[in-house]
This record gives structure tokens, sequence and C-alpha cells, in this order.
């Protein structure tokens, strides 16, 4: 990952890489590896994770139907 430093302006070149980072998951990704997480964990949030997304696919599609 490249970021650019423009006009000796490290302030925007670190928001600039911090955007990239949490748009790529790295954030989200050292979080959920600070601790072990058992594969059974593993698999029981990752489809929680999944039922989250659908229901707020759902939610989104009602709202653009108008019910």
């Amino acid at each position: 990952m490249h970021v650019h430093v423009r006009d000796n302006n490290v302030d925007q070149a670190l928001r600039a890489l911090k955007k990239k980072m949490q748009r790529e998951g790295i954030f989200r990704e050292m979080k959920l590896r600070r601790h072990f997480e058992k594969p059974s964990q593993r698999r029981k949030r990752e489809r929680a994770e999944a039922v989250r997304r659908y229901r707020k696919l759902l939610r989104k599609r009602m709202d653009r139907e108008g019910f």
C-alpha cells in the first residue's frame, strides 16, 4: 500500500493511509487477530455476520420498494 506525501504534509498522507486501511478492512482484521478465536466460534461469528448483511439488504429493498 502506497501513500504519497506532498509538500511535507504528513497529516494529510496519514489520513489517506488510514482511509485506505479502513477500506481494505485491515483495522477489522487486526481487531479480530488480537485474541485466538476457536474455529467453531469463527464459523458462528461469520454466520451471524452473513445473516446481519442479508437482513440489511432486505431492509434496503423494502425501503426502496415502499413497503
